[in-house]
């Protein structure tokens, strides 16, 4: 059985993929299979993946989306490990080889995950602070936005199985509804390592194709508030982004005169509001 299971999942990306196949069958460490997702493509994924028959796994399936692709491919590997990598993104030589040696000096961590190289359009640009990566118990640290790359993480594929993949209901922030779930319980290794090429600004980037992410991290925050799993810290600190994010929202919604949007997040954010009160009562005087 291989140590490690590497899952890409992808959609008509054939003028990308080719370069992040390379990048997998180019890594150090070599005790690993390769399983992509086809997740309905209708370019010539299929023929690009020929040229590498026997090397990899290819699973087709009807166009599902990208949550579906990874579960699906998880469902079908045989590693240990689970290793994710985005299509469109790319991997250094060394990046396996440097996480499976660091999970087996720290043995008590099943979540890893590294820095990486940001790349728009071909040009190298330098992430913002509020972009940082950090591990240990970092789930009031992932509120405001997603803090892994999901091309970065190397997760022990029982905890993900136990945990229950990524959800299929969310289009996007499917990756930060996730590192929700496992940071609110489980600390996070992480290697200060540039090991990923994060490649952006494409036309098929999934995160060009929707506006209002904060909408989809409103529903995430929602659904692990219900979950009953945060502590009292963690749930404060859940309540306390979910105020911030409804209000943007809702102030969003009311510049483009969509009055019912706008006012269901001005109730959200009372409600919210309300409940951090409970917790931190407002001293008089």
């Amino acid at each position: 059985m291989p140590e490690v299971s590497v899952i890409i999942p992808t959609f008509n990306r054939a003028h990308m993929l080719g370069d992040a196949v390379r990048s997998v069958l180019g890594q150090s460490y070599t005790d690993f299979e390769l399983i992509v997702v086809d997740d309905g493509s209708t370019d010539n994924t299929a023929g690009l993946l020929d040229c590498w028959a026997g090397g990899l796994k290819v699973i087709e399936t009807r166009r599902r989306g990208v949550s579906a692709s990874r579960n699906l491919g998880a469902e079908s590997a045989r590693g240990r490990w689970l290793a994710f990598l985005d299509s469109d993104d790319l991997w250094l030589p060394e990046k396996l080889e440097s996480q499976i040696e660091a999970h087996q000096r720290q043995p008590e961590f099943q979540i890893s995950h590294t820095d990486e190289f940001w790349v728009r359009r071909g040009v190298r640009v330098n992430p913002k602070k509020k972009h940082a990566r950090r591990g240990g118990r970092i789930f009031e640290y992932s509120l405001p936005m997603c803090r892994i790359s999901p091309s970065s993480v190397l997760i022990d594929r029982e905890l993900f199985s136990r945990i229950g993949g990524f959800d299929t209901h969310y289009r996007v922030c499917e990756d930060y509804e996730l590192w929700l779930r496992i940071t609110a319980r489980h600390s996070v290794l992480y290697l200060d390592r540039k090991l990923v090429i994060k490649r952006g600004g494409h036309a098929d980037q999934l995160s060009s194709s929707h506006w209002g992410f904060d909408r989809y991290r409103v529903r995430a925050i929602l659904k692990i508030l219900e979950s009953g799993i945060l502590t009292d810290t963690q749930r404060l600190a859940a309540l306390k982004e979910l105020v911030a994010k409804s209000r943007v929202l809702a102030l969003g919604y009311g510049k483009r005169n969509k009055k019912l949007q706008a006012a269901r997040y001005r109730r959200l954010e009372q409600w919210a509001g309300e409940r951090v009160g409970e917790i931190i009562p407002v001293k008089n005087g």
